[in-house]
């Protein structure tokens, strides 16, 4: 990410003003075009770093465990080998 003054920097020229030496200046234009592009830059930084986040909490969340089955009656489809011989 870009620091403040790397907006302004490209925007800025020297200007003088009367009975001083040179000073660094910048056009109301130039500073809000700077403004709207670090407003735009700040959105896309905000973007990445809430998807990582996301992704990151994905992660780290404990799964949870499969849920354990009620244990049921098994009833056999057959009759047992004893009760066929008894028969």
């Amino acid at each position: 990410m870009k620091a403040p003054a790397e907006y302004l920097a490209p925007h800025v020229f020297e200007a003088r003003r009367p009975r001083r030496d040179l000073q660094p200046v910048v056009a109301y234009d130039a500073a809000l075009r700077a403004l709207e592009q670090a407003l735009a830059d700040a959105e896309k930084y905000k973007y990445l770093l809430m998807r990582a986040l996301r992704r990151h909490a994905d992660d780290v969340a404990p799964r949870p465990a499969p849920a354990a089955l009620p244990e049921a009656t098994v009833r056999p489809m057959y009759p047992a080998a004893d009760e066929r011989l008894a028969a």
